[in-house]
């Protein structure tokens, strides 16, 4: 008799370990299929059921804590594909030794992680209600956004960015931004989970609801793409030529290369200068030199405009001396075709141990990460550049992937983006082609034409319906000249930000306190029949 038990007890708990096993798979499958989302390496359409796999492993696991566990798993798994490259920018100009810099990459991965383990404790709650389908991609939408803004935000290859490739379902997104893709794709991963598991009557209706809404949502793309094109076809505009240096970071700021460094954009923008009041664009910071003091090079500089009959547009280290210290700055200038300073602009938003160091006191050795580009102060406010009659939004580096950034120019009448960068510090990694990707977004909800110029690539032209006109392979000196237009078309999104945010909030927290107010119901009346 118990080599019977003992045999069965042995079954038992060998088909436990199969199904912990089994679920680890499910949710490492769901973070490659997260990873492979995005670009380089991967492609839009695996978004659309890259969460399938983590809702099944949620559903056989025990415990809202194994749930957790299991979406910390796919966080990991699918983060770690996605921003792999901080381990490259850190090694290589942080000068840190590899295995720091893959500390440093994981520790950004774990707390990324944290807010998918969260979501997967949320769907385990829920699996088994019918607005499973409602309040899932709810959840994950409040806790993307959390993850966008907290602690200074990090909103890199949120999931509704895998779509930038997806002309008719992207042109949503000047009604809800980025956010409201994401709700959808996440939905539509719930729909078909619940399809396979339940078959029911309400999984039906489910489904049917989505189909409307996502047909609406294509629909409202093809026309919307109809009636931005056809504002485009009345409005001024002018050419612009976007110069890619293409200068290793290694020797962008060696006094030895600062000749050669002016003498490659000055080439490079009058051989592709725009028709006369066009504009030339120079990346982030593509000057080698202190622009605000007299030199031979920044008078070749301010002849630039003159030579081409052009607006001009360049980044360049900006510094301000006061009783406190001297602050650095991250600016761009605009120059008249004359010649003359027209206006500035300083970053606002810092990349946190890129461009300054938090909490330098509790982590000194991070300050290493910032020796190569100083510690930057950062500026006041989005305040777009007077061009004669036109406004240009100018976005740098970092500022091309926040929304709120962009609509600020928009709700500013600003009648052009304009995205310097200097992606040279990405390497050969996935993530300039990640940068540009997201930067695209901009466009589509402003309905305003953005150009990129990056000094290794990519640099591009991106018309007001996200459609990519031009753009520039990386790691290669060039130029890209092309015809921009001055759109006024208004939109939702630009004037209302992220109200439908706000509505997921609403409904996760509804959810919420609907499923503990049943679970606490229970537990009560539990209590009351043991005693």
């Amino acid at each position: 008799m118990k080599s019977k038990i003992n045999a069965t007890d042995k079954f038992i708990s060998t088909m436990k370990f199969h199904i912990t096993e089994n679920e680890i798979i499910l949710a490492v499958i769901s973070g490659l299929f997260l990873f492979l989302s995005f670009p380089k390496h991967g492609f839009g359409p695996m978004a659309w059921f890259a969460l399938i796999p983590l809702f099944f492993a949620v559903q056989k696991s025990q415990s809202a804590k194994r749930a957790l566990v299991l979406g910390f798993i796919t966080g990991i798994v699918g983060y770690v594909g996605i921003v792999y490259w901080i381990t490259y920018v850190v090694v290589n100009y942080g000068y840190l030794p590899l295995y720091l810099g893959i500390i440093i990459m994981l520790l950004l991965v774990c707390y990324l992680s944290i807010y998918i383990a969260l979501f997967a404790a949320g769907a385990y709650s829920l699996r088994d209600k019918n607005y499973f389908c409602l309040a899932v991609p709810a959840l994950w939408v409040s806790l993307e956004y959390l993850k966008s803004y907290l602690f200074t935000g990090f909103p890199w290859e949120n999931l509704g960015y895998s779509q930038y490739l997806n002309a008719y379902f992207i042109q949503f997104a000047d009604i809800f931004g980025v956010f409201g893709l994401s709700f959808i794709i996440v939905a539509v991963n719930a729909v078909i989970f619940t399809l396979l598991v339940k078959r029911t009557k309400s999984a039906f209706l489910s489904a049917l609801t989505l189909f409307l809404i996502l047909s609406s949502v294509y629909i409202y793309g093809y026309f919307r793409i109809e009636n931005v094109r056809e504002s485009m076809n009345d409005a001024p505009g002018i050419e612009v030529s976007l110069i890619q240096g293409n200068i290793d970071q290694s020797v962008k700021w060696d006094e030895l290369s600062q000749s050669k460094i002016i003498n490659t954009y000055l080439d490079l923008s009058i051989l592709n200068s725009p028709q006369g009041g066009g504009l030339i664009v120079w990346p982030e910071t593509a000057l080698p030199f202190n622009y605000q003091q007299d030199s031979l090079m920044r008078e070749q500089v301010n002849n630039l405009p003159a030579k081409t009959k052009s607006w001009f547009l360049f980044g360049a280290v900006n510094f301000i001396r006061s009783k406190q210290g001297t602050s650095f700055l991250n600016s761009a200038y605009l120059l008249s075709p004359v010649g003359k300073i027209e206006g500035r602009y300083d970053k606002v938003h810092l990349v946190p141990y890129g461009e300054y160091v938090p909490m330098r006191t509790l982590f000194p050795f991070i300050k290493k990460l910032t020796e190569g580009i100083g510690d930057f102060s950062s500026g006041e406010t989005y305040q777009p550049l007077f061009m004669e009659d036109n406004k240009l939004g100018v976005l740098i580096c970092y500022e091309g992937i926040l929304p709120h950034a962009a609509r600020s120019y928009k709700n500013k009448s600003a009648d052009l983006l304009v995205n310097i960068t200097n992606d040279a510090w990405f390497g050969p990694t996935s993530a300039p082609y990640q940068h540009f990707s997201m930067a695209l977004f901009r466009a589509v909800e402003t309905r305003l034409y953005m150009i990129r110029a990056a000094n290794t690539g990519i640099s591009g032209i991106v018309d007001p319906t996200g459609r990519i006109v031009s753009q520039t392979d990386i790691f290669e000196a060039d130029a890209l000249r092309g015809n921009v237009k001055f759109t006024k078309v208004e939109t939702f999104y630009a004037r209302h930000g992220d109200i439908f945010v706000v509505l997921c909030f609403i409904i996760s927290v509804i959810f919420i306190i609907l499923n503990w107010r049943r679970r606490f119901v229970e537990w009560l009346s539990k209590t009351f029949r043991n005693r």
